[in-house]
């Protein structure tokens, strides 16, 4: 098995452009010469912050890591439609303004790539679908919006992050399993975090549950006692919660400033935050600030020596680059893959309306035999995964090695 390592990535250097290619070949836009081995490099761009600070820069590493292993493993395969496949990086310091001018200036000198990846969070998706749509590149999102996944308003875009509908469902079954019946919720203002509030709201109170309460966070603040007082007069019997980075530390200290002994279900965003993997100081894994939290995951989050195609995937990234944060933020390993599967189904990559037709089918997504998420289930009406509850399971925090949580 061959790897291609990225020297620049293991050491955690911010570069502006890191291409990855099984051959040397010339420049080329989405278009290029369709199959034959003579075709020049199908080019992908994948946008990430790895100059950005904290838990933003762990996880853009991770999820660019991911990238790269990715476009390593298609060309182990041979390419796709026999062309090998070429990754570049753009650093965009998670800023969406940064972002949006490095794709630009990308797409005027190179052209458009016939893959754009990103690597959260979800304002830098936001802020990118505009341009990728009026420009009809297919596009992975790791940090969905309201309207990533919606094709009646971007047509070539797709979430690898589960839909949210899929991520409550997961905690309406985890909720009913432990009996719980009056419910708070507490988020914060990203767009991920507004959708996943309000969608919550109504999630629960369809499936009989009582919700007690419903508070929002500025994610610039740095206590959050005011919103958790306020649920707590609720009396509920558990808290579901939305914080991603430095936010969700300060909301752990504001619950132990209140002495709010609550039950806590964070999502996928808490699971993703490298705060509680990390032991005290620097971390409050192991402190009495998440003795009551457990958080969500995907299977593939969870070490399992018997799972073959999740562990070549970790062999693959740890070989490509660094793996600062958990699997949640390596969706970007299963995109190559899954564009693969679609342009062979296609019979080229000219054709982005073809690409997405093949991108819904399940037969396509069935043989792209994707790692992080197994099935993603995209659909005509919409473009983001629709993941069932058994794919997910809700643990305490660890330790985390590789990417996984040990068990």
């Amino acid at each position: 098995m061959r790897f291609n390592r990225l020297a620049a990535v293991a050491a955690g250097i911010v570069v502006s452009a890191m291409v990855l290619a099984g051959c040397s070949g010339g420049e080329s836009d989405a278009g290029g010469e369709e199959g034959g081995g003579t075709g020049e490099p199908i080019k992908i761009v994948v946008l990430g912050g790895l100059g950005a600070e904290g838990i933003l820069a762990d996880n853009a590493t991770t999820a660019v890591t991911a990238a790269l292993a990715s476009v390593d493993a298609v060309n182990d395969m041979g390419g796709i439609l026999d062309r090998e496949v070429e990754i570049t990086h753009l650093e965009d310091n998670a800023d969406p303004t940064v972002a949006v001018t490095k794709l630009r200036e990308y797409i005027a000198t190179e052209g458009a790539p016939a893959l754009v990846l990103n690597s959260g969070p979800s304002t830098i998706t936001e802020a990118m679908l505009p341009i990728l749509t009026q420009n009809k590149i297919v596009s992975f999102n790791m940090g969905p919006t309201a309207t990533s996944g919606d094709p009646s308003v971007n047509p070539y875009s797709f979430d690898l992050s589960a839909s949210v509908p899929d991520y409550l469902g997961s905690f309406v079954a985890e909720a009913e399993d432990r009996g719980y019946e009056d419910v708070a919720i507490l988020h914060g203002s990203s767009a991920y975090g507004e959708l996943f509030g309000s969608s919550a709201q109504t999630t629960f109170a369809d499936a009989g549950f009582t919700v007690t309460g419903n508070e929002g966070f500025d994610n610039a603040a740095l206590d959050m006692t005011a919103q958790l007082s306020s649920l707590q007069q609720g009396d509920p019997d558990v808290l579901v919660l939305d914080a991603y980075g430095a936010p969700l530390g300060y909301v752990l200290q504001s619950l132990e400033k209140l002495g709010w002994d609550v039950p806590i279900m964070g999502n996928s965003s808490v699971a993703a935050t490298g705060l509680i993997a990390t032991p005290a100081p620097d971390g409050v894994l192991g402190t009495d600030q998440v003795k009551n939290l457990t958080m969500q995951v995907y299977a593939s989050t969870q070490f399992n020596p018997d799972d073959t195609r999740v562990n070549e995937a970790v062999e693959r990234m740890l070989a490509a680059g660094d793996i600062k944060s958990s699997l949640i933020t390596a969706y970007n390993y299963d995109a190559a893959l899954l564009f693969k599967a679609a342009a062979e189904k296609a019979g080229g990559i000219d054709d982005p309306d073809a690409l997405v037709t093949a991108l819904i089918d399940p037969e396509v997504q069935k043989a792209a035999e994707t790692a992080i998420v197994l099935n993603y289930g995209f659909k005509k009406d919409a473009h983001g995964p629709h993941v069932t509850p058994d794919q997910f399971a809700f643990i305490p925090p660890g330790e985390l090695v590789n990417g996984q949580f040990q068990p």
